[in-house]
């Protein structure tokens, strides 16, 4: 990932090295295997993993609907749920983000849409572009049998379709204990905009959300420093 011993000069290489498949988006249908919109407001989450957590949460901060979106950890322990721990690929954690929202709004296939679209590529298994190691892998970490049951047929959808080229890596793991990341690590792409890994990998996913989901587009993100949408 972005490492704070790096001189600016290497991150920013590291950083170019990984734009280039950050920057594409794909353009798929929704799943055909989804809940509908609830009638009155609630609260869901999805625990969704895909590379630095950084730019997951900046995407999931500006789609409609999401009410919180957390950088954290799942997969392994509490006690290994630390950042320099997770960084050495060897504690079974994945860094990922609880995107709580509210079903009356979006659906939960719908958010499923935006992440194997716009948040990561999802064909490439324990690794996102220059990241690489089983902490950046693609897996989303379902909290009950009908996120399960979506989310593999929407995979299954995708795969049919061939709309990626290659086979989707996701892995659909069982429920697991999110653990929340450091604090310096949340809002990161929001608080630091000019950092060069936001520019050049994370800033373009932003884009991709709002060129291709423009309805679901929202301008001021869900920021967790804020306690939730900025308004």
């Amino acid at each position: 990932m972005r490492t704070t011993i790096l001189s600016l000069g290497t991150t920013l290489a590291l950083c170019c090295g990984s734009a280039a498949a950050a920057e594409r988006a794909v353009p798929i249908p929704p799943p055909v295997t989804d809940e509908p919109l609830h009638a009155s407001p609630g609260v869901e989450t999805v625990v969704l993993a895909g590379g630095c957590f950084w730019g997951v949460q900046a995407v999931f901060q500006h789609v409609s609907g999401v009410t919180m979106a957390v950088s954290g950890y799942a997969g392994g322990s509490a006690e290994s749920a630390h950042y320099e721990m997770v960084g050495s690929g060897r504690t079974g954690h994945a860094e990922a983000v609880e995107v709580t929202f509210d079903p009356s709004v979006i659906t939960y296939g719908t958010l499923l849409q935006v992440y194997f679209s716009v948040a990561h590529d999802p064909t490439q298994r324990d690794r996102q572009g220059a990241d690489v190691g089983p902490q950046y892998r693609s897996a989303i970490f379902t909290r009950d049998d009908a996120q399960r049951r979506i989310a593999q047929s929407y995979i299954a959808q995708l795969d049919t379709s061939g709309v990626f080229g290659r086979p989707i890596a996701t892995e659909i793991a069982d429920p697991m204990r999110f653990y929340p990341a450091e604090g310096y690590h949340q809002d990161f792409a929001t608080l630091n905009p000019s950092h060069p890994y936001i520019v050049h990998t994370d800033l373009p996913k932003v884009e991709n959300l709002r060129r291709l989901f423009s309805t679901l587009y929202r301008a001021e993100p869900a920021l967790v420093t804020a306690g939730g949408p900025r308004t």
